[in-house]
């Protein structure tokens, strides 16, 4: 027998049932023919769950919602589905939580919380879109086919795909205005087409032939796309400790990628600052289309204080909407801000399934997690068009205990990463930002890049380079010597050294996210301020050799009008350049000593 609420007696519930709560963890018995991740409904409230463990007639699930007031013998629903996003028009512009719940329409039907168990529509089903076949009666069509295209933004155009596994020939397709949820056209086999599509987030869209890494995506940022760049379709990651600049730097790049469609997965990030995110990126022009940035850009929202399970959720769902708009060729850039805290969720996770702890408590499957992950990113071929391309390029942030790079979340992405970008201590309390630690980051992918910098960029963009890491390693080697004798106990061709990484530093790599000529360095005015740093650097450094002092060299208003130069507008920064050529030039032309 058991007793309800009210106190009453009845026969024993059949049917699954709640038979142990922890946390998150809801362990449910009756549960005979469920299958791994299959979702389910949990308690009165109907909370969303995950099956994410088997034994024998019990499971063990996930509850993506607080489990609070969850008692034994609670009913537990399978639905027979997979966690699942809903993809179709309607996703750019939107904010999501980390299960695709849109939080405008949840703020709208609850204010400010949540109501737990919530069910609500991810895509718009009611709006109607201008659908244009792109495809005639009688066409053969296959997964990844494009029939027909709806204008989704004002900048981007969205192309409707038959979904994967199904094929067959056109008998019915129509122009006109559709909701997402209606038949635009139909197949030979009876098989309606709508357009919209939903996908497990667990699985990876399927792609055609990945292709090498030969484009970079380019940031807009001197210390990135100059000595660190990260490939089109690459992975990249950002560890730094707290207050080095990692949410800024993550922002900075989402605004001014050279990508078409841009994925903000806020993971596990303070409430505060993903309240000043979602309020700030709305008011955001695109530097690339003058639009609104959020027209190409889709927001997860996933903060600390929501359950940790769909913290771990948010990223894969994410990652499946980008290759949703990879499947339609553009190039899509994901950030991922923080990959410390979906690691922090899978071993609390781990922890209540009493799993075997590997190194500081994670779970020992933490390294092929994150493999898998990144392992999405890529450029492709597109599936049932060949001839197209798409990509997804992975920036994550990683937010290391104490800013120790040797814990285990930084360690197993660097295994599978090509691009690393370490923020410093040192370098942010110095107000150096980006505060790239240029001695500890690298790339692994700059030999394909470098013919297409030499070709867009500058012809001798990496002989520039080259110079400019051996300048910044010499200087790492001079700062030891002077902290022991003394700058000025120093010869004159070091004191020249040090300087020339003074100019580098100061004039080329620190840059303002906020000032309006500066936040924003497109390649060809990069090429220019670092032909420009570097002509200076050569004539003094070879007046210098000559037997000349750094002091009566170096015009200190020359050098700090070199310094200046990157906040110039672009018209007034070519006229600069002219008149410190010329002056660069007074210098190459004095009489030797």
């Amino acid at each position: 027998m058991t007793t309800n609420k009210n106190g009453q007696t009845g026969p024993p519930r059949e049917g699954p049932m709640v038979s142990a709560v922890s946390g998150p963890a809801v362990r449910a018995g009756g549960m005979r023919g469920c299958f791994m991740h299959e979702m389910t409904r949990v308690g009165p409230e109907n909370l969303l769950g995950e099956v994410i463990k088997i034994e024998g007639d019990s499971a063990t699930l996930q509850v993506f919602e607080s489990t609070d007031g969850l008692k034994i013998g609670d009913e537990v629903k399978k639905s027979g589905e997979l966690l699942s996003v809903d993809l179709g028009p309607g996703l750019l512009g939107s904010v999501y939580d980390g299960i695709q719940r849109p939080l405008s329409s949840l703020y709208e039907r609850w204010g400010n919380f949540i109501g737990r168990g919530a069910e609500i529509q991810k895509l718009d089903s009611d709006r109607k879109w201008r659908f244009t076949p792109t495809v005639g009666l009688g066409d053969e069509v296959k997964g990844g086919t494009v029939i027909g295209t709806v204008p989704e933004t004002k900048f981007l155009t969205h192309k409707i795909m038959v979904p994967h596994g199904v094929a067959g020939k056109i008998t019915r397709i129509t122009e006109g205005d559709f909701t997402i949820t209606e038949a635009v056209a139909e197949l030979e086999t009876g098989e309606k087409l709508t357009m919209m599509q939903r996908w497990n987030i667990r699985e990876p869209r399927p792609a055609g032939g990945r292709l090498g890494f030969d484009v970079p995506m380019l940031t807009g940022q001197r210390v990135l796309d100059t000595l660190f760049p990260v490939a089109e379709g690459g992975r990249a990651i950002i560890p730094g400790g707290f207050g080095t600049g990692k949410t800024v730097m993550e922002q900075t790049i989402a605004k001014y990628a050279s990508a078409d469609v841009v994925v903000y997965v806020g993971c596990g990030e303070r409430g505060n600052e993903m309240a000043d995110l979602l309020n700030d990126f709305p008011k955001l022009a695109d530097p690339h289309t003058g639009g609104p940035l959020m027209d190409r850009t889709v927001m997860i929202a996933n903060t600390s204080n929501m359950p940790v399970s769909a913290r771990e959720a948010s990223i894969y769902t994410g990652i499946t909407i980008a290759e949703y708009y990879r499947d339609m060729g553009l190039r899509v850039v994901l950030m991922a801000d923080s990959t410390s805290r979906w690691a922090e969720a899978l071993r609390e996770m781990s922890s209540r399934l009493e799993e075997m702890p590997g190194e500081e408590g994670y779970p020992t499957y933490l390294p092929g997690r994150l493999a898998a992950f990144y392992e999405r990113s890529g450029r492709f071929k597109c599936k049932g068009r060949e001839d197209e391309t798409g990509s997804i390029t992975i920036v994550a942030a990683i937010s290391p205990p104490g800013g120790d790079f040797s814990e285990p979340v930084t360690q197993a992405s660097l295994r599978t990463v090509s691009t690393y970008w370490a923020l410093d201590y040192d370098l942010a309390y110095q107000r150096h930002f980006p505060a790239v630690n240029w001695h500890l980051s690298f790339v692994l992918s700059y030999g394909k890049l470098s013919g297409w910098f030499e070709k867009n960029a500058a012809p001798d963009w990496i002989d520039m380079t080259k110079e400019v890491n051996s300048i910044l390693q010499r200087e790492g080697e001079l700062s030891d010597m002077a902290k022991i004798v003394g700058v000025d106990s120093m010869g004159e061709p070091e004191k020249m050294e040090l300087e020339a990484a003074r100019l580098i530093r100061e004039g080329y790599l620190r840059q303002s996210a906020v000032h309006p000529a500066d936040s924003y360095c497109k390649l060809s005015r990069q090429a220019k301020l670092l032909s420009l740093i570097l002509s200076y650097i050569r004539a003094a450094t070879a007046v210098v050799r000559e037997g000349k002092g750094v002091k009566t060299v170096l015009n200190p208003e020359i050098t700090e009008r070199i310094l200046r130069a990157k906040e110039l507008a672009e018209d007034k920064l070519d006229q600069e350049i002219v008149l410190l050529g010329g002056e660069i030039n007074r210098l190459n032309e004095r009489e030797p000593t």
